[in-house]
């Protein structure tokens, strides 16, 4: 979740922020930061007449516009991986109609509302895992490559290489700026993507497969038409940062129903089924709270969800779109990883 806001809020804590939920995760946090009387704001596609319209209103097309929405309702929509906010629309055309903002994974919105402490701390947690300062972009072209990091406030280029500059003179020119990259990613942490026109990136990609092998499973190709700085803004542009953050959430889901069925074979500090996490929840065991998103509109797991991250607990969702949300389905779409055994 990117989130920033123009000025600091008042001294009642009411203010706007901006958001750009990036996962399914952040599209849970924002069901619970947009509450009822809350005005919303983001762009989307209306039916606007001009001066001469009236008189070619069979010609109308929708133009994208900004509109505030006052809530009434939220709903978290996890089957379709998005927020529902239904209410009337209080800024923009149309004022006094009722309008749902269907809200996606990199659509940015405002929230206009007055922030507890509890909601900043749940931005907080959304915005640390955020993609931006995780992923790194090789820009790369024949004869040089470019190594940005991804802030939030744009690409920040950490170093530059050229053809040369490879000290093992049996590789040619090419393989030798090959080797000297791979010894420069291996000092990153987090995905890395490799971007660039025509097919050097794919000749890049091999050579790390060939040569780092775990280092190669972290990279994601990206095709553009620019090189450099170009080609970093292209590859963002063009929705690789969503693709990344999918993965990511994947990976993460992956590591967390491993540690689930380790810890059940161990015999260990773990609960599944409603009713054994209903028990740790109310007991204050749970540190990570696993949830399939199927279940997550479910009254009872909704309540469960609210207590557990009242004691501190890491609330998890997991699609079920992807095996590790099957899985867990199947003990019966919740379980938690516990601070103790009980």
């Amino acid at each position: 979740m990117k989130a920033e806001t123009s000025e600091p809020l008042k001294y009642d804590g009411f203010g706007e922020y901006k958001l750009l939920p990036e996962s399914i995760d952040d599209l849970w946090h924002l069901s619970h930061l947009i509450s009822p009387g809350n005005t919303v704001y983001a762009v989307t596609l209306r039916t606007v007449e001009g001066p001469n319209d009236k008189i070619r209103s069979e010609k109308l097309e929708k133009r994208p516009v900004k509109i505030g929405v006052k809530c009434e309702k939220v709903e978290f929509v996890p089957d379709s991986a998005r927020l529902r906010v239904s209410g009337v629309i209080s800024y923009g055309p149309d004022m006094g109609q009722h309008h749902t903002l269907n809200i996606e994974t990199g659509y940015e919105i405002s929230v206009v509302r007055q922030w507890r402490s509890v909601d900043l701390t749940r931005l907080e947690r959304a915005v640390s895992s955020s993609v931006h300062g995780v992923v790194h972009i090789v820009a790369i072209e024949d004869g040089e490559a470019e190594l940005y990091r991804v802030r939030q406030y744009g690409p920040e280029r950490i170093t530059y290489l050229t053809v040369g500059s490879g000290k093992s003179a049996e590789l040619d020119s090419r393989q030798a700026l090959y080797a000297e990259l791979l010894v420069l990613l291996e000092k990153v942490t987090g995905p890395i993507v490799v971007a660039g026109p025509g097919f050097i990136k794919e000749d890049f990609l091999q050579f790390a497969k060939n040569k780092a092998p775990d280092l190669a499973g972290k990279m994601l190709l990206a095709d553009t038409r620019r090189t450099g700085y170009g080609a970093v803004q292209e590859s963002i542009g063009n929705g690789v940062l969503a693709r990344v953050a999918e993965d990511l959430q994947l990976a993460k889901e992956v590591s967390f129903m491993e540690e689930v069925f380790l810890r059940i074979g161990q015999n260990g500090a773990v609960a599944y089924g409603k009713a054994e996490v209903r028990q740790a929840v109310d007991y204050g065991a749970v540190d990570t709270l696993l949830v399939a998103d199927s279940f997550v509109r479910n009254d009872s797991i909704s309540r469960m969800i609210e207590t557990a991250e009242r004691i501190g607990a890491v609330v998890v969702v997991l699609s079920t779109e992807f095996e590790p949300g099957n899985r867990l389905v199947g003990l019966g779409g919740v379980a938690a990883l516990l601070r103790y055994k009980i």
